[in-house]
Formats: C-alpha cells, structure tokens, sequence
C-alpha cells in the first residue's frame, strides 16, 4: 500500500454509499499519478469491505480485445477463485464477476484503467451497461467504481451518454494534494529542515503523491531533484511520455502545440489560435478539453470585476508544475540524461529558473485557493470567482493579478511573491495593479499578499495589505 493522506472529504463521500440499501456505482476521475486506484482502495480497505480490483492493459500493437478478456479473466481468477479461462466477450466477463459477488459482505469493485479495457470493443460501454442494470446493480452491498488516467473517455462513454443517466451515484474527481497534506511525505524531517527545500520540491513535482512518495527526507532538495528527473529511469524523467500518451487521440501534433503555448501564460482559445497560427476551430477546444481532463490544464472561469458577469473567454493555465518544469528543463536533455552525461547540481543553475520559479509557486497558491478563504478572513461569504485575472489592451491598461477572489461585496486582490528578499516595491507594485482594476459601485476591493521568503518590516508596517499570508501557513508549518 503506498504512502496514503488526506482525501478525508472524499472518503467520507463514498462511505456515504453504505447508508443506501442499493448498490453504486462510482465513476472516478484524476491526473495519472494522482493516487485515484489508492483512494479506492483505501475507502475499501476503512469500510471492512471486501476489494476486488481488475486494470486494463495498455493497448500496444497486435493485441486485440481477446487479450484483454483474457487478462480480465486471469485478475478475477486470482482475487476470487473463478475460473480462469477467458471469457467470450465483455457481458461474459461482467456475469462472471456478478457470479462472485457475496450479499453477506460490502464489497468494492474497481475497474481500473477502463478506457483501456474498452479500447478494442466500441460496444464496452453499453455491454457494462447491460450488465449493470439486469446483474451488478442489483446486490445491496457493492459500490462498483469505474476509475482512469484517460478521463475524456470516461466523460464521454459514461457521464455524458444518455444510457447512463440516473445510474451514477458520484463522480469522484481526485485532486492534487493540498498543501499541508504534501509536507506529510518528509515525515518528522519537516520540522529539521529549511522551509526553501520543501518549496523547491515541490514547485517541480506540484502535489502529486506519486512523485512525493520518491522523496527522501534525509537528502537536499536538489539531491532528490537530480536523483527524480536528471537521472537514467528516473520517475520525473519517465513519466511525462506516459502521462502524455494518456492524452493523445487522433491530435498528437496539436495537442503538444496548445501545451506548449501555456508555457509561460495563459491564454484564451483565441491566443492560443494566432499563436499556433490557426483558424479559432473546434480542435483547439477538443484538445483543451482532453488536456483539461487529463490535469495538465485548468480553464479559469473568472468575473468582470466591474460587472459581476462571466468573462467572455476562459483562460486556460498550465495548472501542472511538473509537465512544465519536463518540458522547461528535462526534454531539452533528455537524451544526454539517458546516456548518464548530465551533470545537475541546483536548480538555480537552471537557464531562467529566477523566473520560472516564480510561475511555479504562483501556480501552487492558486491551486490551493480554497485554503486562503480563512486567512482572508472571507469567512460565510459566498465565493463568486476563484481565479487569476487579466484584462489585455494597450500597455497603460492592460493588469493581470494573480489571484483574483470575488464575493457579492468584495473583490480581494491577492498578490503572490516567492523572492528572497521583499521590500516595499511589493506595495508599489499592488497599488499600480489596484488603480486599473474597475470597481463595481457597492463593492470593496481589498488587498492580499501571499509570499515566501524574507518580508521586510515596513511593508506589514505600513498596514496597506489587509491581510498578509506567510506560505509556511498553506504548508501547515
């Protein structure tokens, strides 16, 4: 069993499943590496239940559809004594699995990497279908979850096709870890070492609890980075191609073009069309969906500050710190990685990192907003928009913030800062980003920092910033 914290809300939604006298059925949704296959097994393992757990096999050439029966047969066989020999076809196999299901006890059942199970039968989804409704739903203990990296067929295949309206009881959509859960992985050693190395950590690997299970407290932040990512075999060095793999349908091309076009700034679908040089078309919008659901990238639904009203575009983030550190700094070497040739000693050594560090932290405190709500001392208040914001045109109007938090009475204006050192440019700086904002009549603006490193005197002195927001707090230091 890996390394396993937090996910409490979401443990307490799928034991929730127990009360009812009718089985469930559960679709589970997440960035590869994210941990979904360990939540479920780990809500089985604190309901007493018992846990049955079958994975596709990644399609590669010359297989067929028969090879994945025959897998889902020998994976069966070996967690509940059925019989080996592969079953005929999918509806076969799912009363094969029905025919070992035990009413006396709560079981749970995962099929894991689904999309992959169904990849050679185009009639998988409406043969689970079948078997659900006439077999599998009809046992009173089971909480039956479909679970994949590939999360755009498990959209399109099951939450958004008519037949399997009213048959879902939850979507659970698995998060990057908060903050303070991620810090769990050092262990006591958190408490020993300088604040700066978790940090570093975790602006490459982000809060995806595979990569922090890699961690070794007891070496620098550097020493796991070179070790992860600028080694032979190494977790970060290897798994974009996989992750990335995930993603792909019939638009590799594109789909690696829009990612790349996030890099540095997010962008609308429009920018990201003149960018690529592009017509504005429905590809774009596909890839950025499927790039969406994979949890590369976020589309930030912000308000007009001045109207209340959605944004006319979304803005699409590169929401994922590691993809960006791969593509900044491992792909450009990946070859010279390989040959045991590249020599890594920090990541202040790093072509630009100053910059790209900047983006990296930025990134972690947005994704973890709902963690500032108390800090901010935003309390009851109903939260509106939760997101970056930026309002393009010529150089003296056009404001981009970090973090832009609006509720029916206030907008708060959060400034993020990892810097070494802080000084009152920081106030400056706000005020020049305050004064373009348009202010909607009944509504305060308030302003927030949220920062890492030395915060100089004056600048909590000067009382400008209504609330001020040392990192060490979203880290629960």
């Amino acid at each position: 069993m890996q390394q396993f914290y937090g996910r409490e809300d979401i443990l307490s939604d799928l034991s929730s499943l127990w009360k009812k006298r009718v089985s469930s059925f559960v679709t589970c949704r997440g960035r590869r590496r994210v941990g979904k296959s360990t939540l479920i097994e780990k809500f089985a393992e604190k309901s007493g239940a018992r846990f049955i757990r079958i994975e596709g096999v990644r399609p590669r050439p010359k297989m067929t559809n028969a090879d994945e029966l025959a897998n889902f047969a020998e994976q069966l066989a070996a967690s509940t004594g059925a019989e080996d020999s592969p079953p005929s076809n999918w509806l076969n196999a799912f009363l094969r699995l029905d025919g070992k299901i035990d009413d006396r006890e709560r079981t749970v059942v995962l099929l894991d990497e689904v999309s992959w199970m169904a990849h050679y039968d185009l009639r998988f989804s409406s043969t689970l279908k079948i078997a659900w409704d006439a077999h599998l739903k009809k046992h009173q203990r089971l909480v039956f979850v479909v679970c994949g990296s590939v999360s755009t067929w498990i959209l399109e295949n099951i939450i958004k096709d008519g037949s399997f309206y009213g048959r879902r009881s939850l979507d659970v959509v698995v998060p990057e870890l908060p903050l303070a859960e991620c810090v769990k992985f050092w262990g006591k050693s958190a408490a020993r070492i300088d604040r700066r190395e978790i940090v570093d950590v975790l602006s490459v690997t982000g809060g995806i609890p595979r990569y922090l299970e890699e961690i070794n407290p007891g070496a620098s932040a550097n020493e796991n980075i070179r070790r992860l990512a600028f080694r032979p075999k190494g977790v970060l060095r290897e798994d974009f191609d996989e992750m990335f793999s995930d993603v792909i349908t019939s638009l590799p091309t594109l789909t690696e073009a829009v990612l790349r076009t996030l890099l540095d700034n997010a962008c609308t679908v429009t920018e990201i069309a003149e960018m690529l040089g592009m017509e504005k078309n429905g590809h774009i919008s596909s890839v950025l969906l499927q790039l969406e659901e994979a949890g590369m990238v976020s589309a930030d639904e912000g308000r007009n500050p001045s109207s209340g009203k959605q944004m006319r575009e979304k803005h699409y983030r590169l929401r994922d710190n590691y993809v960006r550190f791969y593509l900044k700094y491992i792909e450009p070497v990946k070859n010279t990685i390989d040959a045991g040739s590249f020599g890594f000693a920090s990541l202040d050594e790093l072509n630009g990192w100053e910059s790209v560090k900047g983006l990296q932290f930025e990134n972690m405190v947005v994704n973890n907003a709902p963690q500032l709500i108390r800090p901010l001392g935003i309390g009851r208040a109903h939260v509106l928009s939760c997101a970056p914001y930026r309002r393009t045109g010529k150089l003296a109007d056009g404001v981009q913030v970090d973090l832009m938090i609006q509720t029916q009475r206030a907008t708060y204006v959060i400034e993020v800062k990892r810097k070494r050192e802080i000084g009152h440019e920081v106030i400056k700086e706000m005020e020049r980003r305050v004064a373009k904002i348009p202010r909607k009549e009944g509504r305060s603006i308030r302003t927030a920092l949220v920062y890492e490193g030395h915060l100089a005197p004056i600048v909590e002195a000067e009382g400008y910033f209504d609330a001020i927001v040392p990192f060490k707090e979203l880290l629960g230091l």
